[in-house]
C-alpha cells in the first residue's frame, strides 16, 4: 500500500510544555510520557529525521520495524500507524501527518555505509549512526551501539522498486511539514537530524527541525 493519509492537527505550538531546535547533524534524546503528543517539524523542506524509540523502562523492548509493517501491511508510515516494539507493545500511535510518507526500511547512514554506496574517501563524514551513538552516551544509561537497532526515517522517501531494491529519492516533505506522535506509553526517543550530504534524502542540505511536546491526552 503506497496510500498517503494526511491529517493536520487541532494543537497550538504555543500551547506546547516543550520546544526544541535539533540543528542539522545533532543528537536529540528525550523520555516522552504516556498520553503524551510529540510533533516533528521540517522547518525547511526535505530533511530526513532518523528517530528509534524505546520503551522507557525496557530499553530492550524498542521499535521493531518488522512488526510494525506487518501489523499495519504498509511499508511506510502516515497517519493511523501504530509504532509497535520487539514485544509487541504499541510504543506511540501518529496521530497526524501532513507529509504522508516516512521510511522504515532504509537505515540509518553510517561511515562503512558510505564508503561502500559512495566512496572510500567518504569515510570520515559524519553520519547517522555517529549521532545516535552521541545521544546515547550523553543520555548515560548504559546504553551503547548494540541499542541502535531499527530506526525510522521521518521525511525520508525511499521507494522500493518492482525487483525489491531500494532508492534513495528526493524527499515528498515541504517547508513547514510535520508528523505528530501520542505515545500509548512511556518511550524513550532518540534522534539522529541526519547530515547526509551524498544522496538526496536531505536535498544535499541538511537543515534544522522542531521537536514539540504537549502534555495532553487527545
Amino acid at each position: 500500500m503506497l496510500t498517503m493519509t494526511l491529517k493536520p492537527s487541532a494543537l497550538h505550538p504555543e500551547a506546547a510544555l516543550h520546544s526544541f531546535i535539533v540543528e542539522a547533524g545533532d543528537p536529540f534524546v528525550f523520555e516522552i510520557r504516556q498520553g503524551q503528543v510529540v510533533r516533528i517539524v521540517d522547518l525547511e523542506g526535505n530533511q530526513a529525521v532518523d528517530t528509534i524509540f524505546y520503551n522507557a523502562h525496557d530499553y530492550a523492548d524498542r521499535y521493531s520495524a518488522q512488526d510494525t509493517i506487518r501489523e499495519q501491511g504498509n511499508i511506510y508510515l502516515t497517519t493511523d500507524t501504530k509504532l509497535l516494539s520487539t514485544n509487541g507493545n504499541v510504543l506511540l500511535t501518529v496521530i497526524a501527518d501532513t507529509c504522508g510518507r516516512h521510511d522504515t526500511l532504509g537505515g540509518a547512514c553510517a561511515a562503512e555505509s558510505n564508503m561502500v554506496r559512495y566512496d572510500l574517501t567518504k569515510r570520515s563524514m559524519h553520519a547517522c549512526r555517529n549521532s545516535f551513538l552521541k545521544g546515547l552516551q550523553l543520555w548515560n544509561h548504559g546504553m551503547d551501539k548494540r541499542d541502535i537497532t531499527s530506526n525510522i526515517n521521518f521525511f525520508m522517501n525511499v521507494p522500493v522498486t518492482p525487483e525489491g531494491k531500494l532508492t534513495f529519492e528526493d524527499g515528498v516533505s515541504d517547508a513547514g511539514k510535520y508528523v505528530e506522535l501520542r505515545a500509548e506509553m512511556d518511550v524513550l526517543m532518540v534522534i539522529s537530524n541526519c547530515p547526509q550530504l551524498n544522496n538526496p534524502c536531505n536535498g544535499y542540505n541538511p537543515t534544522p527541525v522542531q521537536i514539540l511536546i504537549w502534555d495532553t491526552n487527545v
